[in-house]
Order: C-alpha cells, then sequence, then structure tokens
C-alpha cells in the first residue's frame, strides 16, 4: 500500500474517537460529469446531518486505477478536515467502480457504509458495442473504454466487494438507441442484472433513468435510508446484512 495513503487512512482512524462533528459522506460522479450533479445530493444529507465532501474528479482524463487513487484520496482528505468520521460513499455509475478498485488495493479502514447508483459492476455493453467507433474514445476518456463487459475489462476483474454495500439500479431509459444493446430492464447505460455485485448487503431496482439517479426523490430517500440503517426500505428492495459495523 502507498505509504501516503496508508498514512492517510489511519488518519481517518484516529480521528474517529475524537471530537466527531458527524459521519463523512463521500460523494462521487459518474464519467463525463461533475460535482455539480450531485449536488442534490448534498444538501440532503447535509440536511440529514452528515458531513459531505462532494469530489470533483477527471473523469475523462485519466485510467481508472489512477482516477480512483485521486478521486477518493481528495475525499478522505476533505473528511479528515472536517473531523469527520466515519466514511460512507455514495457513488454515481463510474463512481462505484472507482471505489471498488480503490478497496481492492487498500483496506476498507473506517469505511462504514456504500450506496452505489447505477454502477455497471458487470461492465455495460455499451461499451462493448461502441468503444470502437471514432470520437468514442475521445467522448469517453480511457476510463470509459475500460467499462466494457469482458474478463479483462475493470468491473469484471475486481472481484467480490469488501465492505456494507447497497445498489440502486434505474429500470427506465430516455435514450431507447442505447438501450437496444443492453439486457432489459435498464436505465440507458446499465442493466439491472450488471449493476449487482457480489457481496453485496442490499439491492433495489426503481423507475429512474441513468443520467437522472442522483436527483431522483425515491432515490435519494433510499439512500438515506441505508446509510441510516444500513438497509433498503421500498417494498421490492432485497436485504441481506442491515446493520454490520464499520471496520
Amino acid at each position: 500500500m502507498n505509504i501516503k495513503i496508508c498514512a492517510l487512512l489511519l488518519m481517518t482512524t484516529l480521528y474517529s474517537g475524537i471530537s466527531i462533528s458527524a459521519e463523512c459522506v463521500i460523494l462521487l460522479h459518474g464519467l463525463a460529469r461533475t460535482s455539480g450533479s450531485m449536488e442534490e445530493l448534498n444538501h440532503k444529507l447535509s440536511d440529514e446531518g452528515f458531513s459531505v465532501a462532494n469530489v470533483d474528479y477527471p473523469s475523462r482524463k485519466m485510467a481508472i486505477e489512477d482516477l480512483a487513487e485521486i478521486a477518493i484520496t481528495a475525499g478522505l482528505k476533505q473528511c479528515m478536515k472536517m473531523n469527520a468520521s466515519p466514511i460512507n460513499y455514495v457513488t454515481h455509475s463510474l463512481g462505484g467502480i472507482l471505489v471498488r478498485q480503490f478497496y481492492k488495493v487498500h483496506e476498507p479502514v473506517n469505511v462504514k457504509r456504500v450506496v452505489m447508483l447505477g454502477p455497471p459492476n458487470n461492465g455495460s455493453e455499451v461499451v462493448d458495442n461502441l468503444k470502437n467507433i471514432p470520437g468514442f474514445k475521445l467522448l469517453n476518456g480511457p476510463a470509459g473504454m475500460q467499462l466494457g463487459t469482458g474478463e479483462n475489462d475493470i468491473p469484471r476483474s475486481l472481484g467480490a466487494v469488501n465492505f456494507e454495500l447497497g445498489v440502486i439500479a434505474g429500470t427506465q431509459s430516455i435514450n431507447w438507441i442505447l438501450s437496444t444493446f443492453l439486457p432489459n430492464p435498464d436505465d440507458g447505460k446499465v442493466s439491472v442484472e450488471s449493476a449487482k455485485v457480489k457481496g453485496m448487503c442490499s439491492f433495489v431496482a426503481l423507475p429512474a433513468t441513468h443520467p437522472f439517479l442522483m436527483k431522483n426523490d425515491s432515490v435519494i430517500s433510499e439512500v438515506i435510508n441505508f446509510l441510516s440503517s444500513g438497509g433498503f426500505k421500498h417494498g421490492s428492495s432485497v436485504n441481506h446484512c442491515a446493520g454490520r459495523e464499520a471496520t
């Protein structure tokens, strides 16, 4: 483990024992988006008493391995500055893959809960079908090229999660062209099945589209439910291990 990262993780653990203002939630936006796309979640979580680190990162400029180190290190530093602990994450799309990549390399020290919105946990067939089309890499960058469904693509190589995870998948699409590449149901970018991952604690599929999952009222309500109790409350949700504590 990188010495600087190790020291940062240790510091977040030490801070957890003194003068805590609130739990920290690190927000990670999706591919080709900015932290502005997560502002509604930022406000709603702040209203619930969480300290929030809404991280902006250059999603189209680097590979997933580099983005994970940059984005999550930035979020951990913000949590430490706010003296907020333990650490939670709410991610959209690519942001969830960054968390999986980071905690494949680093131990999930002081991580309590993670909620992923529309994560391509098994990759996206959209990438499989379009990655060789001229302009795809220009629009989506190196990380976008790594999000296919192949065994050598990043999502399929990461294995089971090692933290308490709730996944929210969308079932509606505003892009019928992209949906033709995906198994139904899907959210226009990621199928419901692809959002699932081994080791997750809770799963729910809601009538929301991929670009707007993080702004959907029902989704936001379930995010708060999971962060607060370790489970979703929607009637169709599946909860396996609610209430597990951070380590």
